[in-house]
């Protein structure tokens, strides 16, 4: 479907992908950060918007001479990996959980890091410059280091999937771990203490902002990129013992030659060319989509996924959603929702059917066929997902 032109009164428009009327909170979200006046052109908010911190998930910010770190998150860099197999369903037979608990044993999941450090990790060309971060994360080298190649928790998750070709994917959802967040975090609260000291008048505290040109703006685009960096390198160690775990098991631990690779952010910033004018573009839960690009698009962890292919849409900065978006609360899922529930909503995947993963639950998600169809003019589908292996961080 073609966006919406909200009706917000702001300076900067606001276009809409979603298939909803935004609630009385969104809509002062979106308001608040439409009228900061170094918002270039307009807002744009993807099928699967719904509330963050400062700024709505599913929008894309694009701004000049300056950026908010609530806006991009304190989960920097975060995205998906996925990859296309030479393998087939029925290799799977009888293997789902031999392969589920080897990938358990294999990815450290929660708040569980890597007793060792692989050799890849630490031959990262990241860690040359740790020693240039924020100072108050010097002590986090040797933690950002056995963390690498762990999946973290909330709605990060690893799965087998099979496309409708029946080929198996491999597919898996994290970020920048420990270290993302307390740089984030950092460079929030610097943010906050100079607007405070300016009197800055902002509609939200978290909407406070660096200016480019400042030792404080060069600060934070430093620590972002290499997150982003960090975030993408995590994604990659993953699913290299990802890749081991599902080769041992389907082809006798021979070598798999990937058909087809991707590896995208949805929770980041970076400089781009938009509207004739060099901006920087945040996307806050959403995926870049230029023509050229290929992109994830995860449902919930017992509906589809899509990978995706962009069309470059102008009016959404070359976006699309990063999701199915959250319809209710992690609090309000494990309250609405039962155990039977959840383990009805997962019949035929492999993967936790207990409390500790209830407020996962596809029905706490958005329909994802919904927000497929309310971006048709932003993605074309490639290939569609079922997973059969499920793990949550």
């Amino acid at each position: 479907m073609p966006y919406k032109l909200l009706d917000l009164s702001t300076p900067a428009p606001v276009l809409s992908w979603a298939g909803h009327e935004l609630g009385q909170d969104e809509a002062r979200m979106a308001r608040n950060v439409a009228s900061l006046p170094f918002v270039f052109k307009h807002v744009s908010l993807m099928p699967d918007v719904h509330l963050g911190k400062g700024a709505l998930v599913g929008s894309v910010i694009a701004t000049r001479d300056a950026i908010i770190p609530a806006a991009v998150g304190v989960d920097i860099g975060c995205g998906m990996c996925a990859v296309k197999t030479p393998y087939t369903a029925t290799q799977l037979e009888g293997k789902l959980k031999p392969i589920r608990l080897d990938l358990e044993a294999a990815i450290p999941v929660g708040f569980n890091e890597n007793k060792e450090i692989d050799k890849a990790v630490s031959n990262w060309q990241g860690w040359r410059q740790f020693k240039e971060l924020h100072p108050r994360v010097k002590d986090l080298e040797s933690k950002a280091m056995r963390q690498m190649g762990s999946l973290g928790g909330g709605n990060h998750f690893i799965e087998v999937c099979l496309d409708e070709e029946e080929n198996v994917w491999l597919m898996l959802h994290s970020g920048s771990r420990h270290i993302g967040n307390a740089l984030a975090q950092r460079h929030i609260e610097t943010a906050k203490e100079l607007a405070k000291i300016a009197g800055a008048k902002l509609p939200d505290p978290d909407l406070a902002h660096f200016v480019q040109g400042t030792p404080e703006f060069e600060s934070y685009w430093r620590d972002l990129q290499w997150a982003q960096g960090y975030a993408f390198f995590n994604r990659v160690v993953m699913m290299n013992r990802f890749k081991r775990v599902v080769e041992k098991h389907l082809a006798g631990g021979k070598p798999m030659k990937p058909l087809l690779e991707v590896n995208c952010h949805h929770n980041y910033a970076e400089r781009e060319r938009h509207f004739g004018e060099d901006v920087y573009v945040t996307r806050k839960g959403a995926v870049r989509a230029r023509e050229t690009d290929y992109g994830i698009i995860p449902g919930s962890m017992g509906t589809r996924s899509f990978i995706v292919k962009g069309k470059g849409n102008v009016d959404s900065y070359c976006s699309c959603s990063h999701g199915a978006g959250r319809l209710m609360s992690r609090n309000k899922a494990k309250e609405h929702f039962s155990l039977d529930d959840l383990i009805q909503q997962t019949q035929g995947v492999e993967c936790r059917k207990d409390r500790g993963v209830l407020d996962e639950i596809p029905g706490a998600y958005k329909p994802i066929e919904q927000v497929m169809a309310n971006q048709a003019d932003l993605v074309e589908v490639v290939a569609t997902l079922k997973q059969v292996v499920c793990i949550k961080g």
